[in-house]
């Protein structure tokens, strides 16, 4: 009898543990451990087990088990060559990657990476559980010399977070990390200018954070990036990639400063519930290294949901195609745009692709977007101050987008751009109501020129709302468009200072044509279903309170 005790007893163990929820591993009896690294200072001969007796290589690591509550500590002033590579970590106090401050050496300047030749500086696959913080990343060609998945081909990063597995992983947070000069090819290297005219690219190219899921059912949730600085590299600054039949979830990008990416400054594939705010993202698709792709709008979404871009600057984008501020590509819902400043942008301001269900901008700000002229240079594509585009996919039929709310805008274009407009006839519910149309040169009617152009003629699309406007001047929307303003205003609202590139620049003057002048908005006809928040938001671009009826525009007058 106790021996039939005893085998139940141990069975009951091993289906407990068989049974505990994926990204948990069971705890060690053995004590977390810090593990100190000094390029300086260390030697692989030390145990590196205390900042008196620190390893000296990144090679001295790549052998050990970390387990749950490890720490890997980076000494300050000191530049590692290599990477840091994590594989099939579950540890339920988590792992950190960050740095510490040697005895005896005052040096401030932060650990660095070098992982030139290397797919990444920091390589983590199929784990849960890892903050990284406080280092400086660097990858400058070299091709590559290792790569531990064959997922990673042919690909350079600053951090790369790989899923393969068909299981949950969670938890990865990464702040306050420089990454800065991630190329794949050696500097020298001249792209073909037929590269640029590609979807993505079909070259080898470097990516700041990459979070890049491979799996059929695995999926990653519960994602930051905060405070992070990431410039020149050859592709995209942070960017999501998911062939999984499961999005990514839950993620917070904030706070974020991106300069010079050679592609776009962010992109989301196949994400939902996220919150993108208070990030500047400068000259995405910068031409400047011959490495680059060379063209990218400052963020993008792709088959995502419940997105929120908030308070965002997007400004300077560059590229023969796209490169607006911020564009929503095909198959997304409920994707808004609010609170931010375009500024420059040469593709445009609102780009939103077909196969979008409930999506908005509202309450921006654009300045002097849209500027490419098609047949310049490279360009194969028309910048365009308003863009709805049913654009599925090269061989999709065009259809949507669906139910769009464009309210509470601020459109400034001066007098020598051409502002262009496309309204694609497979649109079906429009709503523009709020904005300031403030344009001072000419403008005209386009055709929507992705990869499979619009048709263009005749056509009706239903369920539009466009009302309430502020147009500059008479006969600025083009006659032929297939939306048309109905009940709106002329005039000049006279900004503060027109022509600058400050928000509070473009705060109206003229208060009788603004203040309290804004319709509420309601549902499209047609549409049971609204934004998946709220149509009123509290503040305005400035942080101004919104009492009572709206203003006209992003900017709320006291």
């Amino acid at each position: 009898m106790e021996k039939c005790k005893s085998i139940f007893f141990h069975l009951t163990i091993i289906f407990l543990i068989a049974c505990k929820p994926e990204g948990v591993l069971a705890e060690a009896d053995t004590a977390s451990q810090a593990y100190y690294l000094d390029a300086i200072a260390g030697s692989d001969s030390n145990d590196g087990l205390s900042p008196e007796k620190p390893l000296q290589t990144l090679e001295a690591i790549s052998k050990i088990e970390f387990r749950s509550g490890d720490r890997i500590l980076l000494a300050n002033g000191s530049t590692f060559h290599g990477y840091i590579s994590v594989n099939s970590f579950i540890g339920e106090k988590g792992l950190e990657i960050t740095n510490y401050q040697p005895p005896g050496f005052s040096s401030q300047k932060r650990s660095k990476i070098d992982a030139r030749g290397h797919v990444s500086g920091i390589f983590i696959e199929n784990s849960s559980n890892i903050t990284i913080s406080n280092l400086s990343i660097s990858a400058n060609g070299g091709g590559i010399k290792d790569t531990p998945s064959s997922a990673t081909n042919g690909m350079r990063c600053g951090i790369l977070i790989h899923v393969k597995s068909n299981r949950l992983f969670q938890n990865i947070k990464i702040e306050n990390v420089e990454i800065k000069e991630i190329y794949y090819e050696d500097k020298g290297f001249n792209r073909d200018k037929d590269e640029v005219t590609t979807p993505n690219g079909t070259q080898s190219y470097g990516w700041g954070i990459r979070f890049l899921n491979t799996s059929n059912s695995g999926q990653l949730n519960n994602i930051s990036v905060v405070r992070c600085h990431i410039e020149q590299v050859s592709h995209s600054g942070i960017r999501f990639n998911n062939s999984s039949q499961l999005k990514f979830q839950e993620i917070t990008i904030n706070n974020n400063r991106l300069n010079k990416t050679g592609g776009p400054g962010m992109v989301l594939l196949k994400a939902e519930n996220a919150k993108v705010s208070e990030n500047h993202i400068s000259y995405s698709g910068s031409p400047d290294d011959s490495r680059n792709w060379g063209r990218g709008s400052g963020l993008w979404t792709w088959g995502s949901s419940k997105i929120m871009i908030d308070k965002n600057i997007f400004s300077y984008a560059n590229g023969p195609a796209d490169s607006a501020g911020c564009h929503i590509d095909f198959n997304c819902n409920d994707v808004i745009v609010q609170r931010n400043l375009s500024l420059s942008n040469a593709g445009g301001f609102i780009e939103v692709l077909g196969n979008n269900y409930n999506c908005s901008y509202r309450y921006n700000l654009s300045i002097n977007d849209g500027y490419r002229i098609k047949g310049e240079g490279n360009n194969f594509q028309e910048g365009k101050t308003f863009w709805l585009s049913g654009f599925a996919g090269k061989n999709n039929t065009r259809t949507g987008p669906f139910n769009t709310y464009i309210y509470n805008n601020t459109i400034y274009t001066k007098a020598s751009i051409l502002s262009k407009i496309a309204v694609d006839k497979a649109s079906n519910g429009v709503l523009v109501a709020n904005n300031i149309f403030h344009v001072e040169g000419d403008s005209k009617l386009v055709l929507g020129d992705q990869y499979k152009p619009d048709d263009g003629g005749e056509g009706t699309i239903e369920n539009v709302t466009f009302t309430n406007n502020i147009f500059l001047k008479n006969g600025y929307w083009p006659t032929v468009a297939l939306i048309q303003p109905e009940d709106y205003i002329s005039g000049d609202v006279q900004f503060f200072n027109k022509g600058g590139s400050e928000i509070k620049d473009y705060t109206p003057t003229h208060k009788e044509l603004v203040q309290d002048k804004g319709i509420v908005i309601s549902k499209i006809d047609g549409d049971d279903k609204g934004l998946y928040l709220d149509f009123e938001i509290k503040e305005d671009l400035l942080g101004n309170p919104i009492i009572g009826l709206p203003d006209m525009g992003a900017i709320e007058l006291d």
